[in-house]
C-alpha cells in the first residue's frame, strides 16, 4: 500500500497506466482501463484490499451496531406481494419478515389457506438465489419459474407440477429480461434468450441477437424452436405476450431501452408461420392493453406526450383509421389494464397516484379512492376477471395489499403487515422549487413530526432522473431509521424521469442531460436555502442511473455536500456501451460515436471529472462484484481516479459486494448490511448522534 490521501486512510495503490483513447480526434485518458478484466488477479487483489479498509473503516464506527440492531427490528415485518390469477389459480408472495428471500404461495380461492409453492430460501445457503418471475399454463397444473443467482440479470428457468411442487426435469438457460407466455394448449411456452456467452464473459459481453423461442414441456432446450429473431438488428428486444382469447401471439419490440417499440403480430394455430409487422415505425410508446377480436388497444404517446389510449381494428390497421378511446390528460398515463370490462387506468399527478375507470368507450366511470398522497401498483387481470388487486404505499408506510371489485368500486383490504413503529410519528411534505433554467421541480420532504428547522438538521437527498421512470414514493426500512433518528429524508422529482410524460423525459437525456444534474443540484440548494440543513449535514446518494446522478453532481459540486454516495453508478460514461446492455442506454445518454454526444458524455462523465488537487467530500462508492446491469468496473475505476484525485482528509471508499449484482432479488441479510453500513458512514461522517 502507499500514502493516497493527506488524511490518515492509506488507500490500495492502483495502478495508473498510460492508456490514452483518441475520440473525435480528442485524446482521452484511461489510466485505470485495466480495472475492467474483473476476474484478473490483480482486480481480485485490488478488490480484496480496498474491502479491507473499507470494512475496517466501518467497523470503527460507533453507531454501526445499534443500526444494524434497529434494522433489524425494524425490518421484521410481514410483506406481501400483489395477488394475481392465472390458470384458475391465485397466486402472491409472502415474506415473513426476516426470510431472505419471499416466498410464493397459492390457492384455489380466496377463502382457502394459502400454500407454499416456490421457496427460493432453501436454494442456496446465503439466500443469494431468487425468484424472476412466473407463468402458470391456462389449465392451472404448470408453473414456470425463473431464478437468478447472485443477482445476475441472467435467469435459469424451471417448471413445476403445482399440485404436487415437483420439478419436472426442463431446465432453460441464458434467459436474461424475459417472462414465459404458454400456448393455449398447454404444451409449452414462448420466451426469450441469447446465445451461450464465451467462457468467463457472462457479466462482462455485450448482450446482442436476443431471440423468441418456443420450449414443449419434456424436451431439452437445445430442441426449442427458435420462433424469430433478427440478426440483421442485433439490439433488438423481444417481450412475448399470448392474448387473454388465446388467439394472437404478439411481440413487443423495443431498440435496447429506448422507449418507442414496434409490435409484431401473428395468429396462433392458423398454420401461418410468420409475423406481421402491425406497428413498426418505432415512433411512439405503444403497449398492448388487451383485445376484443380483432379491435387491439394500445397505450400510446403518439401525438400525445402525457399518454392516451388509442383502438387498432386487425381488418383496418392503416394508422388514419386508429381510433382515440380515452384521451391525454394533464397527468402522465402509466399504465392501463383491461379487467372486467373497463379500462384501470394509472396515472402520475405530481409524482404520485391516481388511478381513474374507464367504460369500452372511453367513458369516465370513476376514480379509484387511494388512501393518500402515494404510490400503487398492481390492477392487473384479465378481460373477464370481475375483481383485481393493487398495492398501495407512501414514504412512511409500506401500506397495504387491496382487493378491487371492479362492477361494485368495492375496495377490501386483502393483507396488512403489523408494523414495528407509528407511521402518525411521521410526515410528508410536496415542495416545488426552481432549477438553473427556472423550471419548476417537484420534491418529497419526509421526517419525524416536531422538527425544527435550524438549518443544521441531517438530511440524505436522493434522486434518478432516468429512462422514463417517475420517482414515486416507495417505503424504505433505512429511510425510516433515518428519520427515527431525526433525518431529514428528500426526494426530488428531476428531468429525465417520467412525472411529467415524453417531455419531461426527454428533456433530461442525451445534449441535455446536464439539466438533470442541475435540478439535482437545486433541490440541494433549496434544503439550504430552506433551512431543512447545511452543506456539513447533507447526504446526497443514488442508485444506479441515479449512482451517475450522485458521481456527477459530486465532481462538479463538491463543495455542496457532506457526504456522497453513488451506489452501483454508471460513472464511465465514454465506455458503458461496451459491457452487458449499456448499448441500450444510448437511448437516455447519447452515444460516443455522435461527436456531439461525445462532447457531452465527456463534460460530465465522473471518471473523466475527477480533479487532482480537489477537497473531495466523503464519499462511499458502493457495487457489486455479479453486476451484470452496471458492470463493476465503473465503480472500480471511479474510485481508483477518486482517491488518486481527492487532496483532503475525507475518506474515500469503495464497498465491494460479493456474489450480489445490480440489486434484484438481494437477500434481505445482504440488505440489512448494505443499508447499515450506508447510514454508519453518513452518520459518522456528518456527526450524527443516534
Amino acid at each position: 500500500m502507499k500514502d493516497g490521501s493527506i488524511g490518515p486512510y492509506r488507500y490500495p495503490e492502483s495502478r495508473k497506466t498510460d492508456h490514452v483513447d483518441v475520440i473525435h480526434g480528442v485524446k482521452v485518458p484511461d489510466p485505470y482501463r485495466w480495472l475492467e478484466e474483473i476476474d484478473s488477479d490483480e482486480t481480485r487483489a485490488w478488490i480484496d484490499a480496498q474491502n479491507e479498509l473499507t470494512f475496517g473503516y466501518l467497523g470503527e464506527v460507533g453507531a454501526r451496531e445499534r443500526i444494524r440492531r434497529r434494522m433489524t427490528e425494524l425490518w421484521d415485518y410481514e410483506k406481501f406481494g400483489v395477488p394475481h390469477k392465472e390458470g384458475g389459480v391465485y397466486l402472491f408472495t409472502r415474506n415473513d419478515g426476516l426470510q431472505n428471500q419471499s416466498v410464493l404461495y397459492c390457492m384455489g380461492s380466496l377463502e382457502e389457506e394459502p400454500r407454499a409453492l416456490i421457496d427460493p430460501n432453501p436454494l442456496s445457503e446465503d439466500g443469494t438465489i431468487a425468484l424472476t418471475g412466473t407463468a402458470v399454463s391456462d389449465d392451472g397444473r404448470l408453473i414456470a419459474y425463473g431464478l437468478s443467482a447472485s443477482g445476475s440479470d441472467w435467469q435459469d428457468w424451471r417448471i413445476r407440477e403445482i399440485e404436487t411442487g415437483v420439478d419436472l426435469e426442463d431446465h432453460l438457460k441464458w434467459v436474461k429480461f424475459a417472462a414465459a407466455q404458454w400456448t393455449p394448449d398447454n404444451l409449452g411456452f414462448f420466451y426469450s434468450r441469447y446465445e451461450e456467452p464465451e467462457q468467463g464473459k457472462a457479466y462482462k459481453e455485450a448482450n446482442f441477437n436476443q431471440k423468441i423461442c418456443y420450449h414443449q414441456v419434456g424436451s431439452p432446450q437445445s430442441e426449442d424452436e427458435i420462433v424469430y429473431e433478427r440478426p440483421d438488428e442485433p439490439e433488438w428486444r423481444f417481450r412475448s405476450i399470448v392474448t387473454d382469447d388465446k388467439r394472437f401471439h404478439l411481440l413487443s419490440v423495443n431498440k435496447g431501452t429506448a422507449r418507442e417499440n414496434g409490435i409484431f403480430i401473428r395468429e396462433l394455430g392458423s398454420g401461418e408461420e410468420g409475423f406481421t409487422e402491425l406497428l413498426n415505425e418505432f415512433d411512439a410508446i405503444y403497449t398492448f392493453i388487451g383485445n376484443e377480436g380483432d379491435t387491439f388497444y394500445f397505450m400510446t404517446d403518439l401525438d400525445a406526450p402525457m399518454g392516451r389510449v388509442i383502438s387498432v381494428d386487425l381488418n383496418a390497421p392503416e394508422r388514419e383509421n386508429w381510433r382515440e378511446v380515452v384521451e391525454e390528460t394533464s397527468d402522465s398515463l402509466r399504465a392501463v389494464s383491461l379487467v372486467g370490462g373497463m379500462f384501470i387506468a394509472t396515472y402520475v399527478h405530481d409524482a404520485y397516484s391516481r388511478v381513474k375507470v374507464y367504460s369500452m368507450d372511453g367513458a369516465y366511470v370513476r376514480d379509484v379512492e387511494l388512501p393518500g398522497l402515494g404510490n400503487v401498483m398492481g390492477f392487473e387481470g384479465e378481460h373477464g376477471d370481475p375483481e383485481t388487486f393493487y398495492m398501495f404505499m407512501s414514504h412512511l408506510d409500506p401500506g397495504a395489499v387491496y382487493r378491487y371489485d371492479v362492477e361494485t368500486d368495492e375496495t377490501t383490504v386483502f393483507r396488512r403487515p403489523k408494523l414495528r413503529y407509528d407511521p402518525g410519528n411521521y410526515t410528508t411534505e410536496q415542495v416545488f422549487y426552481s432549477s438553473k433554467d427556472g423550471t419548476r421541480v417537484p420534491m418529497f420532504v419526509s421526517y419525524r413530526k416536531g422538527l425544527e428547522r435550524d438549518g443544521r438538521n441531517p438530511a440524505y437527498l436522493t434522486g434518478y432522473g432516468g429512462f422514463n421512470i417517475p420517482s414515486m414514493p416507495r417505503f424504505s426500512v433505512r429511510n425510516l431509521l433515518w428519520m427515527e433518528m431525526g433525518g431529514v429524508y428528500a426526494q426530488a422529482n428531476l428531468r429525465g424521469g417520467g412525472e411529467y410524460g415524453k417531455e419531461w423525459h426527454e428533456a433530461g437525456t442525451k445534449l441535455r442531460k446536464q439539466n438533470v444534474f442541475d435540478d439535482f443540484i437545486a433541490a440541494a440548494e433549496w434544503l439550504i436555502e430552506n433551512r431543512y440543513t447545511d452543506t456539513p449535514h447533507l447526504a446526497i446518494s443514488g442508485r444506479s442511473n441515479g449512482g451517475l446522478l450522485a458521481g456527477a453532481c459530486l465532481v462538479q459540486r463538491p463543495d455542496l455536500y457532506g457526504v456522497v454516495l453513488p451506489i452501483v453508478g454508471v460513472l464511465d460514461m465514454l465506455r458503458f456501451e461496451k459491457f452487458t446492455v449499456g448499448r441500450g442506454w444510448v437511448s437516455d445518454y447519447g452515444s460516443v460515436d455522435d461527436p456531439d454526444e461525445f462532447k457531452a458524455l465527456l463534460a460530465y462523465s465522473p471518471y473523466h471529472n475527477a480533479v487532482p488537487g480537489t477537497e473531495y467530500p466523503p464519499t462511499l462508492i458502493t457495487t457489486g462484484d455479479h453486476d451484470d446491469r452496471v458492470f463493476p468496473a465503473h465503480s472500480f475505476k471511479f474510485a481508483a481516479a477518486m482517491q488518486a484525485a481527492h487532496a483532503g482528509a475525507a475518506p474515500v471508499l469503495i464497498r465491494v459486494d460479493t456474489k450480489a449484482g445490480h440489486g434484484g432479488g438481494k437477500p434481505s441479510a445482504k440488505l440489512i448490511e448494505e443499508y447499515t453500513d450506508e447510514l454508519a458512514f453518513i452518520v459518522e461522517n456528518l456527526g450524527v448522534e443516534c
